[in-house]
């Protein structure tokens, strides 16, 4: 028979996962953090079950591995390479098997094994519904990328592909795709890798501080395209109060994607790919394009009302049956 969380109760379930953390982390109901001289950033997430995760099509290992890897891709696109730590906050029911925790768990630790950090506490409580909270903590140095630090003249970097996440979704859940194409199975295996273990953008940060122009400041204006291009592009035009031109021959697809042109709603507002979107000066954002081989120069940055428009001043729209609403 399968252990429950129920069976165990909440003192013995935290001397279970106390073999994820380091000796005496969470003796205390605090963490304590020796970062000395360093400026920190500090991102929560919240996941809710068949919100944010479902189980139908996520194993345990593959959810820990998200709710890591999500919080760290907030960081990179703030400009953090260095990840310090994390606090891990959970709702459980009580029929919650213990076996579900330590897989929840261990792909955590498989994500910060690839990309830096560490547990150091959290909280446990019971609820009808699984709820896994996690703070993650990064260091901050240059640059600091903002979405409000993006001026006219800049060019507009993507670091990779989008549309493969949506289309990893629609793969797990039966969904009828946009079209009858074939697509060809390695297509279908880095879309379903993509959305059950998502890989941040780290390599492109890291890339974009080895490239900066001595020209150049750190100024750069950036987020993460976790909610889609476009909407990606539409906040940093909300924070800097500027326009967005966009190249549609520019936009990123990977060389297997569907050349039907009803499969470029998923390249443009699918989510959950979580690359760079950054605003550059013109220099920077060519030597980053000239290092990075995933990365591509698509629009550029100009004075006027927050909007975004195609080359031939075509508005994109987006409506809202397009984008996550979390209420």
């Amino acid at each position: 028979m399968k252990t429950t969380i129920k069976d165990l109760g909440e003192i013995e379930l935290l001397n279970r996962l106390k073999r994820f953390m380091r000796c005496g982390q969470i003796d205390d109901d605090l963490a304590e953090i020796n970062a000395s001289n360093k400026n920190l950033l500090i991102n929560t997430d919240l996941l809710v079950e068949n919100i944010h995760f479902s189980e139908k099509i996520s194993n345990a290992k593959d959810i820990g591995w998200k709710c890591i890897t999500t919080n760290i891709s907030d960081l990179i696109c703030s400009g953090s390479e260095n990840i310090i730590s994390f606090t891990v906050g959970l709702v459980l029911p009580p029929n919650t098997y213990l076996e579900w925790v330590e897989n929840l768990y261990e792909g955590m630790w498989e994500a910060m094994q690839e990309f830096g950090g560490e547990i150091i506490g959290g909280d446990c409580s019971c609820g009808e519904t699984k709820m896994i909270s996690i703070t993650a903590i990064g260091e901050k140095k240059p640059p600091r990328l903002h979405r409000g630090n993006a001026l006219p003249g800049d060019y507009i970097v993507s670091s990779g592909f989008h549309g493969l996440s949506r289309l990893g979704l629609a793969l797990l859940t039966s969904e009828q795709l946009p079209s009858e194409v074939l697509i060809s199975q390695e297509l279908a295996n880095k879309a379903i890798s993509a959305h059950k273990r998502p890989y941040p953008a780290i390599k492109a940060l890291k890339a974009l501080i080895e490239c900066k122009p001595t020209s150049t400041t750190w100024r750069a204006a950036g987020t993460d395209s976790s909610d889609g291009l476009i909407e990606s592009i539409r906040g940093i035009c909300q924070s800097s109060n500027c326009q967005a031109v966009l190249s549609k021959t520019s936009i990123l697809k990977d060389p297997d994607w569907p050349e039907d042109s009803i499969w470029d709603e998923w390249i443009l507002n699918g989510g959950e790919d979580y690359e760079l979107i950054l605003s550059l000066p013109r220099e920077w954002a060519e030597a980053l394009a000239k290092k990075l081989k995933s990365a591509q120069i698509i629009g550029f940055i100009q004075e006027g009302k927050p909007n975004i428009f195609w080359e031939n001043l075509e508005p994109i729209n987006i409506g809202k049956s397009h984008l996550f609403q979390h209420f």
